[in-house]
């Protein structure tokens, strides 16, 4: 069993060099929990379902979207993807929730405490002193800030996520269901729901295929893609370039050895990798799409 002094001397080295060339690493940082990793899963299936297939009525105009719609068997089959993939999220949200509640029973903790705590994932000063330092390393004007367990982006595409629930969802019900939502509200708010619904999907849609794909895969350090929310695991080199703090204060509170396992096997990680270039390969042509239809087709 290795002990810290091992692993910090092990972490000290790039990523590359944690064990001679065709050796995997004994053992690695788990990021994620199993459930983590299975909520993930299904919100990347949920997402590009309803993209796909919100996209493709939205721009049925376009040569593109036809196509598409009769590879998944035209419009109406593409309506009920859409729902059903809705429903998906739907479902991931409320899990989430409920692993939260749990969270808290378990660790015996107030919600001030989960919610304020030093691994909190609501913003904080912290976050905008480290986005103010980011924004000078970017120009050359300081060092790279030292991130804990979330840095400020990772929060950001956290919260983007009940941001679309409230508002992408709620007008996603109010067009799945219009004669009740109907009997309490104007008939003009199907129209208003209509174009609310429609516009935030696609920016949602945007940022994620954008700014999210490159803050996660497309960082020179992450190039061509991150793995550890898929697998779970990342190794000690990584965890301490990208998260210092968190690998501090674990090394401190000598609670860094509850956190390391065997790595995934080969066949699970190359499983993993399949999955992620096609959910990548996925996105990265709805953006192609989106900006033709835009630019060249728009109506």
């Amino acid at each position: 069993m290795p002990t810290d002094l091992d692993l910090q001397t092990a972490a000290l080295r790039s990523p590359g060099q944690l064990e001679p060339e065709g050796k995997r690493p004994e053992r690695e940082f788990v990021r994620f929990t199993r459930l983590q990793r299975a909520l993930h899963a299904c919100m990347i299936v949920s997402f590009l379902s309803l993209a796909t297939t919100g996209l493709t009525l939205k721009f049925s105009y376009t040569g593109w979207a036809a196509m598409v719609s009769r590879f998944l068997g035209g419009f109406q089959v593409a309506g009920f993807i859409h729902r059903t993939a809705a429903l998906l999220m739907f479902g991931v949200f409320i899990t989430h929730l409920y692993n939260l509640v749990q969270l808290k029973k378990r660790e015996h903790k107030s919600w001030r405490a989960l919610l304020l705590g030093p691994d909190t994932m609501l913003f904080t000063r912290q976050d905008l002193r480290q986005f103010l330092a980011t924004m000078k390393w970017f120009i050359g004007m300081g060092p790279r800030p030292q991130y804990g367990r979330w840095t400020y982006w990772e929060k950001f595409d956290y919260f983007a996520v009940f941001w679309g629930i409230a508002v992408i969802g709620s007008t996603g019900l109010t067009l799945w269901f219009p004669i009740f939502f109907t009997r309490f509200l104007p008939g003009s708010f199907i129209n208003i729901a209509t174009v609310i619904h429609s516009d935030e999907a696609l920016l949602a849609t945007g940022f994620i295929f954008t700014v999210h794909f490159f803050n996660t895969h497309l960082r020179p350090e992450k190039f061509p893609m991150d793995t550890t929310i898929f697998t779970g695991h990342m190794p000690l080199a990584e965890l301490k370039r990208d998260k210092p703090l968190e690998y501090e204060a674990l090394v401190a509170s000598g609670r860094l050895q509850e956190h390391l396992e065997e790595p995934q096997p080969e066949i699970v990680v190359r499983t993993i990798r399949a999955f992620a270039w096609i959910a990548l390969s996925i996105g990265f042509s709805i953006v192609v799409w989106i900006i033709y239809a835009m630019l060249f087709a728009y109506k």
